[in-house]
């Protein structure tokens, strides 16, 4: 088995950044690890990743990659999949890591039926020790797993996504906020921010 190649000090850098450390959070750090090995860490906005989930694993991807949605290099695609493209604009070249099914990422039975409780009701502590015990033993299996074991690689699709633009900023004439332009709508003659358009077409 091998472990991760990052060091113990930026991994728990990792862990303070998400917040707690979780088998999702893991996935995400080997994720990284993966495409950090295939494509180097860039400054800047050299980098592009396209994440097709919002787990906890993304939190990862930001901090240990750089890419970010500030820079407008991180982008979402609310697709419900565990996979990962990232882009290397200085060459094109680019990647998709997709998590395997029936790997030791997987939930074991109790652990599923613990996390189901827990969202209706409170663990015991005893139930909440195997809980613990549970994810903290997925976690190890996911930092000490290969790669290969873990992920998938294959070709990027489409092509790579064009950097962010600075656009001018128009304000609603309902509300009077601020909005980028390229998220404004029309309606009856007005500039409207999303929310504002929305409430003007339920009315209707």
């Amino acid at each position: 088995m091998a472990e991760s190649a990052f060091r113990e000090e930026l991994i728990e850098e990792t862990i303070k950044f998400h917040g707690h450390s979780c088998p999702g959070l893991a996935l995400g750090i080997r994720a990284a690890e993966l495409a950090l090995a295939k494509l180097g860490r860039a400054s800047d906005e050299e980098i592009v990743a396209v994440v097709e989930t919002d787990m906890c694993g993304v939190d990862a991807v930001q901090f240990l990659t750089g890419c970010t949605f500030g820079k407008g290099n991180l982008i979402h695609l609310d697709y419900g999949k565990n996979a990962f493209t990232f882009y290397r604009r200085s060459d094109g070249k680019g990647i998709r890591i997709v998590t395997k099914s029936g790997t030791s990422r997987d939930r074991d039975d109790e652990l599923s039926a613990l996390g189901e409780k827990m969202l209706k009701e409170k663990l015991t502590p005893v139930e909440q020790e195997r809980m613990e015990k549970g994810k903290a033993a997925r976690i190890e299996r996911i930092m000490d797993a290969d790669l290969q074991d873990l992920f998938e690689v294959k070709p990027a699709q489409g092509p790579i996504p064009r950097k962010a633009r600075i656009l001018q900023s128009l304000v609603c004439e309902v509300c009077g906020e601020a909005t980028m332009e390229s998220r404004t709508r029309r309606f009856l003659d007005q500039t409207l921010c999303i929310p504002c358009f929305e409430a003007m077409e339920k009315r209707d």
